[in-house]
């Protein structure tokens, strides 16, 4: 493809995730973590020992930082998960699994 066909494209119809029960516009391509930036969210997890807020930090999933409940599936990475229509995301506290604390 000629990059001149680029010039001028559009994304296509926006996604939509929900991130602790609202609603956030997410593109086609976009991962979770640019979704929830693009929304003004910079923090998405806490820390284990602290409870800091925790984002996206390294964006190339090296660092864990980003990690969230996605699905009900705790410490996935935002930065590398493609946001898909209907994704649930949540705040994780934590090591992520707290009902396998006693």
């Amino acid at each position: 493809m000629d990059p001149l066909d680029l010039v001028g494209a559009e994304p296509g119809p926006a996604r939509t995730i929900l991130f602790d029960g609202r609603p956030v516009p997410a593109l086609p391509g976009q991962t979770l973590a640019a979704a929830l930036w693009a929304d003004g969210v910079l923090a998405w997890r806490t820390t284990r020992s602290g409870g800091r807020p925790r984002g996206a930090f390294c964006g190339i999933g090296q660092c864990f930082d980003c990690l969230a409940t996605v699905n009900g599936r705790p410490n996935q990475r935002l930065c590398l998960l493609p946001a898909e229509h209907g994704d649930t995301v949540t705040t994780q506290e934590g090591h992520g699994h707290a009902d396998l604390e006693v």
